[in-house]
This record gives structure tokens, C-alpha cells and sequence, in this order.
């Protein structure tokens, strides 16, 4: 048992509260079962006077989106001199932005799809790709802003160009890659199993379909060949690698095996600060390799620093 005294950073201001808020009070409270001393810190713009004040041992950081997974927060911390979980700095910063962490895991040797990075202002009439092809905020998490668009659909999607669309100027346009939705999730350097998400009632795993009770179906292991299985987990630790992050981040991927069993696998992105909610896949790929929450949270906190 730890007297470790813990600050579960969580809530925040991004579009992801609600997912936050799930994922921080899911590991405060186990955390408390293991033994910690938790606060729990629903984060705001005083946050850094907040922990300041505070002082704990560590800061467990439950933030999604914006602010708590970009490098922000990180930033904070390492000024407050507070050792946290999950990547630092600079990790954070770069898998946040999806076109810039495509192009180092690519240099690493991870394969990715054909994308264009422009200004969500430039959509004329015509496609920038050709059909189908996916349109992502630059900077979002969580599918906030994925748009897919049909192979006959004969103009750009008009809400890129709305009033409504919130999710910053810069998007990436990346060929629509058909195929079943793989994941698979790194802890401390090894991979963890790999997960095929299949959305139930959704064309893809969007927002609903991540954190609705009954949205997804998870199939871990997931029902592929060895072969591809271990594809995937090299794929993933490589990526993991490259971008530089730490204690644990997850790997989507897109994997087609319609004409082979080879078939194309293709990375889509890390993720740094994994979901940790009951319906997550983090914690499923752990419990599936004999690791429960309450240890998992713990490894973490232990894991803990600054300088990441």
C-alpha cells in the first residue's frame, strides 16, 4: 500500500469533459483502493496556482483533447516540478498533431495512409482526393470533426466551410482506407493485445460509438491471423518509439483484408492519453494480459516523473 499522495487531473475545457470526467473518477477511486491519498482536480485555468498550493506527490493525468494531451498540461507540470503520468512534453505536443506524427512514424517505417494538410477554407467544389477519402481536424481527438466522404458523393462536405465547424482551420484530407478497426495499446515499451473495435449501429468508431454503453463491440485477442497479431504489436511499439512517448499509449489501425490475408495494414494515429473509462480498451487490453485496474493505475503512478 502507498501513502503516495496523488492529484487525478480531470475534466478540463476540451470538447472531451464528459470523457474526462469518466476516466478520472474511474482511476481515483481505484486508486483509493490501492491505497493512495487522491484529490480529485476537476482542471480549470487556475490549475497550475491549484497544484501549486496542493503540492502532491504525483499528478495523474485523466485530461482528454486540447490542453491535457498536447503538451500543455506537461508543460505545467514540469515548471511545478510535479512528476506526472502518461508522455511528456514534446510526445505529446507531436502525436497530437496528426500530420506531424504521420510523417515521423512513417521515417520509422510504419506505414500510413496518402493524406494533404490544408485549410479547411481551400474545399472548393472540387474533391482534394480522390473519393473516398476522410477530412480530421489536425488537432482533435476522439473522432471529433471526422467526416467520411463516399466514393459518390460529388462535392466536398459543405460543413468544413460552415459557421458550425469548431475544430480549428487546419484539417488533414487522408485516403479512406477500407478494412476492420485494430488497436492495440503499449505499456512501458511492450505491447499490450490487440483489440478489433467493431461499431455497432455506427459507420465508424466515432465518438458515440467510443464511449456509449453499447456503441462498439471489442474482440480481444482480435480474430486475425499470428502473423498479422504480431504485425500489429511490432507496429504499435514502433510507433510509440518514434514519437517518444511513455507509460502507455494505444495505436489505431485500419486493416484490409478484403482480396488477402495479408491484406494492407495501415497506422492512423497514437493515442497518448488513452481512455480509461469502463468501456475503454486500454484497460480491457491490460485485464486480458492478467493486469487489473487497480494495478494498472498503480503502475502508472509509480511510473511516474518529470522530464518525459
Amino acid at each position: 500500500m502507498s501513502g503516495k499522495h496523488v492529484a487525478v487531473l480531470m475534466g478540463g475545457f476540451s470538447s472531451e469533459r464528459p470523457v474526462s470526467l469518466s476516466s478520472g473518477n474511474a482511476c481515483a477511486l481505484a486508486l483509493e483502493g490501492e491505497g493512495y491519498k487522491v484529490t480529485r482536480v476537476d482542471v480549470g485555468r487556475d490549475v497550475a496556482a491549484v497544484l501549486d498550493e496542493l503540492r502532491p506527490d504525483v499528478a495523474f493525468n485523466a485530461l482528454h483533447g486540447p490542453f491535457g494531451e498536447d503538451g500543455t498540461i506537461q508543460g505545467i507540470l514540469e515548471y511545478l516540478a510535479i512528476p506526472y503520468t502518461h508522455s511528456g512534453v514534446l510526445a505529446s505536443a507531436l502525436a497530437m498533431d496528426k500530420a506531424q506524427a504521420k510523417k515521423v512514424a512513417a521515417a520509422a517505417g510504419v506505414p500510413v495512409a496518402v493524406e494533404r494538410v490544408m485549410n479547411r477554407f481551400d474545399f472548393t467544389s472540387e474533391h482534394p482526393l480522390s473519393p473516398p477519402y476522410v477530412v480530421k481536424p489536425v488537432r482533435e481527438g476522439s473522432s471529433f470533426g471526422v467526416v467520411i466522404v463516399k466514393e459518390d458523393q460529388s462535392h466536398p462536405p459543405q460543413i468544413l466551410t460552415s459557421s458550425e465547424w469548431r475544430y480549428g482551420d487546419q484539417v488533414m484530407v487522408e485516403r479512406y482506407i477500407h478494412g476492420r478497426e485494430l488497436t492495440c495499446g503499449v505499456l512501458d515499451g511492450e505491447a499490450l493485445g490487440v483489440t478489433e473495435v467493431v461499431p455497432l449501429g455506427h459507420n465508424f468508431y466515432d465518438y458515440d460509438a467510443k464511449y456509449a454503453a453499447g456503441g462498439s463491440k471489442h474482440v480481444i485477442p482480435a480474430e486475425i491471423s499470428p502473423k498479422i497479431y504480431q504485425k500489429i504489436q511490432t507496429l504499435a511499439v514502433m510507433a510509440h518509439r518514434a514519437i517518444g512517448c511513455r507509460g502507455v499509449s494505444r495505436s489505431d489501425f485500419r486493416y484490409d483484408d478484403r482480396f488477402s490475408e495479408d491484406g494492407e495494414v495501415i497506422w492512423l494515429e497514437v493515442n497518448t492519453q488513452p481512455g480509461m473509462t469502463p468501456t475503454s480498451l486500454v484497460p480491457e487490453m491490460a485485464a486480458h494480459a492478467g493486469r487489473s485496474f487497480g494495478n494498472l493505475v498503480s503502475w502508472m503512478v509509480e511510473d511516474a516523473s518529470c522530464l518525459r
